[in-house]
Order: structure tokens, then sequence, then C-alpha cells
């Protein structure tokens, strides 16, 4: 039997949906056959909301430490063993407290090498930042914490949508935006497609920053200044198939973004907003350019409907498949590098069960 996967997931915000969809998605038992769940938190806290949700059977197994491992269950590994207070749909700095050292203790495992993939589970970024531990966001996090350059990637099945800029204020961006910058995260992108995803030849969309592409500078000198010289550099430089840039609005409402493999956008909300009109449900986050796999489902902690059980786990259920499939591309791309054969990898099956 091969190896399988070792999947972290982090617990993120108590009084949020977080605990809801991973119970959910780990309540089927067959996901047992493609991965080793761990879940970083607190059986406590599990048992809190097994209990809200009227799930009296859903049992973990209980690890103190990753040698104790049941590679035939999901287990989760006790992060912390006081109580701690749960208010559900409320933004609390407790709650924000042991989101964070869930994510620590996942993310110091995933850097040793002791697990393959983090799934991360929504947490509020403002329970968790303090003045003494600023903190942006999961990807800014697990890139500093692994010391490595990133890319977060919004992927479904139609798209694949990823941002030069993240977490910044609109305000920032164009300030934000260089030559080298982008022609950086093209490339990200274009080894991502292929090393995560498995695509030979990726083409690869640019967005502009401006409407109409800037309108010849009549609207903005960013694309003939920036984003034009980074597109052809990527081109030239490392034979990239990269075009653009695409104004925003007719490049998605004329479908033309089904021409190509990947899109990249200039900031946030250019990319997400198309992807989560198209894909809320289904869609996941991965961070590309770490030394381990991690993906996260592609909502918040929507604290409106927390204590209903009425969130959708499908998102998370597909986080923890992509980690899987990346992590098998991984191995897969890894072999080929080492063993050059004739390359014939076609579109991955993301879904291997109907759940």
């Amino acid at each position: 039997m091969s190896k399988l996967p070792i999947i972290g997931i982090t617990m993120g915000d108590m009084n949020s949906i977080a605990t809801e969809v991973i119970i959910k998605a780990l309540a089927d038992s067959r996901i047992n056959e493609y991965c080793v769940p761990i879940v970083y938190g607190s059986p406590k806290v599990i048992s809190y909301w097994k209990k809200v949700m009227g799930m009296p059977d859903f049992q973990l197994n209980i690890i103190k430490s990753l040698d104790q491992i049941n590679h035939k269950r999901s287990n989760i590994l006790v992060c912390w063993e006081e109580d701690v207070e749960i208010k559900p749909g409320e933004a609390t700095e407790l709650a924000g407290k042991y989101a964070l050292k869930s994510l620590e203790a996942a993310t110091k495992d995933a850097v040793a090498g002791k697990i393959d993939a983090i799934v991360t589970a929504p947490l509020n970024k403002n329970t968790v930042n303090t003045a003494t531990l600023p903190f942006v966001g999961h990807t800014e996090y697990l890139a500093q914490q692994a010391g490595a350059s990133h890319l977060m990637i919004l992927s479904s099945d139609d798209l694949k949508v990823a941002l030069v800029t993240g977490h910044i204020p609109v305000k920032d961006v164009a300030a934000a935006l260089t030559i080298g910058g982008i022609q950086k995260k093209i490339k990200l992108l274009n080894e991502s497609l292929k090393k995560d995803f498995g695509i030979v030849k990726p083409r690869v969309a640019v967005l502009s920053l401006n409407p109409h592409a800037g309108d010849n500078g009549l609207l903005g000198s960013e694309e003939k200044d920036i984003v034009i010289p980074a597109i052809e550099k990527a081109k030239n430089e490392s034979q990239i198939l990269a075009f653009g840039p695409y104004p925003a609005d007719g490049f998605f409402g004329s479908d033309q973004y089904k021409k190509f493999d990947g899109i990249l956008a200039m900031y946030h909300d250019q990319g997400l907003v198309p992807f989560k009109y198209s894909s809320f449900d289904s869609g996941v986050n991965f961070t590309a350019g770490l030394p381990f796999v991690r993906t996260s489902p592609d909502h918040g902690t929507a604290y409106a409907i927390v204590g209903k059980n009425v969130a959708s786990e499908q998102s998370m259920r597909n986080a923890i498949f992509l980690a899987i499939d990346i992590w098998e591309q991984r191995n897969h791309f890894a072999e080929m590098t080492q063993n050059p054969l004739p390359m014939n990898m076609g579109k991955r099956e993301r879904f291997r069960i109907d759940f």
C-alpha cells in the first residue's frame, strides 16, 4: 500500500463555522482511504460542537504527539487541554489566541517535514492580530515561517486566479506594482501550474490594473510602464506563455478566461470577485511556492450562520482533496524531473468519491 499524505487541519476560529465544516468534512470515513487527517486543536472544542450539531457518534482519535497517529482514522492532536469559553458567532480575542495556537503547531510540523500539507480553517484576522504579533493573514504568516516566496491562487474546476498583491488597501496597489514583482508572480504561477496541477504548457493571462487597460495612457500609465514590460520579460527570459494585459470586466464577461490555464490579477478583489461569484461553495485557496502544500476553504468565519447547522462543508472537503492531489502531483513531477519521460498528463480528477 502506498503512503497516504498526512494532512494537518487547523481548527480556526472556534466561535465560527470552522469546527462545523471540519466535523462535516471528516464525518464520512471514506476520506481515510485517501489521506491521514490530523486536526490541530482541542477535543473539548470538537465535543462542544458535535453536541450542537447533533452528531454524538462523531469521533476523532486523540493523540498528543505525531508518533501516536492512527493511519486508518482521522486524528486530533491536542494543542491545549484547558477549558476555553466558546461564544458562538462572536469575535473574541480568546478565539483568536487559540486559532493562532493551532496554526503555530501545524506550521511547525509542516516546516519540519513531519506532515505533508496544511488545510487551514477560517479565522478572524482582527482577533489574531496584536501589537506584539502583527497578523495579516494565513498566506503571509506561512510564507514568513517557511522563508519562501509565495503566490495566492484561488482554484476551482474552471478557474485558477492568482494575485500580484494580496491583503493590502486598494489605495496602495498601484505603488506596490513593479516590473520585477509582476514578472516574479507570473513565473511562480507558471511553475505552480506545471508542478502542482500537471499542466505541461500553461497559458497565463495577466489582467490590467486600470479600466480598459489604461486606454493608451488616458486612464493610467501602469500598463505601459509596468505591466506590459513585465509580461514581455516573462516571455523573453523564461519562455512563459504569458498574454495581456486584459481589462478584467471584458475578460470575465466574455468568457475569454476559458482560453487560459491561469489568470494573474493585480489586486485582491479584481481576482476574487469573479472567482467567488462562480465558485463560492466549491472554490479552494492554495498557497503556491511553499515547501509544503497549503490549501483552505474559500470562505470566512460566517458568524451570521454559526450554530444553525447550515454551513456547507463542500469547500473544506475540496480543500482537503486538492491538498491530496497537489501532494501527489508534486511527487509525480519530482519523479519525472529525475527520470525524464514523455509527459502525458491530462486534467487531474480532484474528487474521487461522491460524498
